[in-house]
């Protein structure tokens, strides 16, 4: 196996940081100019509020979430075992289970009122 430099480690170890800088940095500048964008319409009084559809959301995302939770929990129990690494399918798993349970509470909510 082939032995690797330690300028090449350095490099391997850099591209995530870099990645979650850039990432932030976008996420940071897109708030902050939604801000301004809103603050002049409500100064125009031309802002309307839209609507989120929170049911939808947690339904769409409950689903997404349990079935990739589902796939990685299944692969990596097969190729690692019961280790840290099965975190990995199990996090998202629960979050999908948690999101379609908070769907079913509240469609039985507003239906009985």
């Amino acid at each position: 196996m082939e032995r690797i430099t330690s300028a090449a480690q350095v490099i391997i170890s850099v591209i995530p940081i870099v990645g979650i800088v850039m990432g932030s940095v976008v996420i940071f500048f897109y708030l902050l100019w939604n801000h301004r964008r809103k603050t002049l319409l409500i100064k125009a009084g031309q802002y309307s509020r839209s609507d989120f559809d929170l049911y939808s959301f947690s339904l769409l995302s409950g689903l997404l979430l349990s079935s990739v939770g589902i796939a990685l929990t299944v692969l990596l129990s097969i190729i690692e075992g019961v280790s840290y690494g099965l975190l990995g399918g199990i996090i998202p798993l629960s979050m999908g289970i948690g999101l379609l349970t908070y769907y079913l509470i509240r469609r039985g909510e507003k239906r009985d009122g």
